[in-house]
């Protein structure tokens, strides 16, 4: 097996894995359309409460778009960046990239008859998440090695997309892609019908969200940012691909986050958003620029319609980064009391 460096998020995810049950998802669909960036002021942020962080967000755009005013922000600078996990859609009880790896160790299983004996793989096939802990940061980094390495990005690419197109969450018996946020939806759309340029800067692979940001967000794929692993061209017999190594390359959270921003992006952001301490070093960044800037945290409060957790959660902790948005002034977004609805599809359900 090939070892690699990879993200200490995953590595969180599986110690504190004998908390979560995890269940084989049953097959669904993906439904989502691309948002219209038609959006007018008089019908933006539908799904948000008349909140301060709704009229914060406003009063930031409609200041940063006022030309006569002195915290105008000239369209090439409006560059909004968003984290995905816990952000844009849920995260919850483990981030759904595992989700996938976890599949694709049983999908694979019927080629490596060894892995019935072999840990971690055998705590995967059995559904034994305490034996998978016990496995630690080594048991993980096999299997991503096994999941996620040695093929090409076409293959990869591929393997994420039927995935996605079929997968559901096995708490919430919906599609992943269902279980994105329909008030950060409209933020999207709203930011975009004011010449904001957004983009996902992720502690998430960013090959693993590529295939589907478009579909579902609206975020074209060259403007995702996400943990990379280093990939080498071959020539490939006058048929070129790009393979994957078992390295990583970017890892995007934390302190990555910039260092993904500068590399991608090129220009500092104006506006971000995020929901942990991993996002943390994003949003200094941004507070950082000279224009007027918007800082933006995602407080899931709502045990009821998604999940409640902060300081002493295993996945997505707000600990820090919650002192100090508190500290410095900026938006924390109260799911349970700023948000109407969570998803789409309670929309659907209300009509």
């Amino acid at each position: 097996m090939k070892t690699i460096y990879l993200s200490s998020k995953f590595t969180v995810v599986l110690i504190m894995s004998t908390f979560l049950v995890y269940c084989t998802p049953e097959p669904g669909s993906q439904t989502q359309e691309n948002p219209s960036p038609e959006v007018s002021e008089k019908v933006a942020l539908p799904s948000w409460n008349d909140s301060d962080s709704k009229r914060q967000i406003m009063d930031f755009v409609t200041e940063a778009t006022n030309p006569d005013g002195t915290n105008f922000i000239p369209v090439e600078e409006r560059i909004a960046t968003f984290d995905n996990d816990g952000t844009l859609w849920s995260e919850q009880p483990m981030y759904f990239q595992l989700y996938f790896a976890i599949d694709r160790v049983k999908a694979m299983a019927a080629d490596h008859p060894e892995w019935k004996e072999q840990q971690p793989f055998k705590a995967v096939l059995e559904n034994d998440m305490a034996a998978l802990a016990e496995q630690g940061e080594k048991g993980l980094l096999q299997i991503v090695g096994a999941t996620h390495t040695g093929m090409t990005t076409d293959e990869f690419e591929s393997l994420v997309t039927d995935w996605i197109s079929s997968a559901q969450h096995p708490i919430k018996n919906k599609p992943f892609t269902e279980l994105i946020y329909q008030p950060m939806l409209e933020l999207l759309d709203y930011l975009r019908a004011n010449d904001f340029k957004v983009f996902i800067v992720s502690g998430g692979g960013i090959e693993f969200m590529r295939p589907w940001t478009e579909s579902v967000y609206g975020i074209p794929r060259d403007q995702v940012v996400g943990t990379s692993f280093v990939t080498e061209y071959d020539y490939n017999d006058g048929d070129p691909v790009i393979k994957r190594l078992a390295k990583i390359d970017l890892l995007d959270d934390k302190g990555g986050k910039p260092v993904g921003i500068n590399r991608y992006i090129g220009r500092r952001p104006v506006f971000s958003a995020g929901n942990s301490d991993g996002d943390l070093e994003m949003l200094r960044w941004t507070d950082s620029n000279d224009l007027n800037t918007f800082k933006l945290y995602v407080h899931h409060t709502d045990s009821v319609r998604e999940w409640a957790y902060d300081r002493d959660s295993h996945i997505g902790r707000f600990d820090k980064g919650l002192d100090e948005a508190s500290e410095k002034g900026w938006s924390i977004v109260n799911m349970e009391k700023d948000w109407k609805v969570v998803y789409p599809y309670e929309i659907m359900a209300e009509d």
